[in-house]
């Protein structure tokens, strides 16, 4: 991770425009076909959940934006990403998990299963303080049609929430909400970036 100018950056009029602007997050809904995760799950184990990260971050990968982010009124420039995902711990309460990305599959499950269990084992969050993360929200067990996330001014990264898939007579779909800072990217980088998302759900190959 390392500050850099934005003048020097594709983001440099985003910046001045946007960096100090009281509401700068901007919100995009779109209602994906996940039968091929669905299946998938069903068919190895793997979560539905974890697939879901999976897809995240090798769709993110893909999008140079996603390794800029504005903190504390800089641009920081990242070197890898990692998916957030919450956790419910031994408590009873929840914690925040930062998973690593990986483009291999069985790598990135491995990890998800690894850190998943230690945060809630320990009820201790787990964070990729050197990774562009992108944080998630799955309310599975709430059928709903969108969320907005909550700016609170100090964390500026891409959010993505959703709730309970739903099935239909062919196929399996869930509604997702992308929230992300207008300085990062443009609402044509982040639809972009939620089609590049299709594709890759409907692509995983185990």
């Amino acid at each position: 991770m390392k500050e850099i100018d934005p003048a020097t950056t594709s983001r440099a009029y985003a910046f001045e425009m946007w960096m100090k602007a009281p509401m700068p997050m901007v919100s995009l809904f779109k209602t994906l076909n996940v039968s091929r995760l669905v299946k998938i799950s069903r068919k190895t184990g793997m979560k539905f959940n974890m697939l879901m990260c999976w897809c995240i971050g090798q769709a993110a990968s893909k999008i140079k934006e996603f390794y800029l982010l504005p903190v504390d009124g800089k641009l920081m420039q990242y070197d890898s990403i990692a998916v957030n995902t919450i956790v419910a711990n031994s408590e009873g309460e929840v914690s925040s998990c930062d998973i690593p990305f990986s483009p291999d599959l069985a790598q990135f499950n491995a990890d998800y299963l690894r850190l998943t269990k230690q945060v809630a084992d320990t009820c201790t969050n787990h964070d990729e303080t050197e990774s562009m993360v992108i944080g998630t929200s799955a309310l599975v067990d709430c059928e709903i049609d969108g969320a907005v996330g909550m700016y609170s001014g100090v964390f500026n990264n891409p959010f993505m929430i959703w709730g309970k898939y739903r099935r239909r007579l062919f196929k399996t779909t869930l509604t997702i909400s992308f929230q992300f800072h207008h300085t990062q990217m443009d609402g044509a980088h982040a639809a972009r970036f939620l089609a590049t998302l299709q594709k890759e759900i409907l692509s995983v190959e185990v």
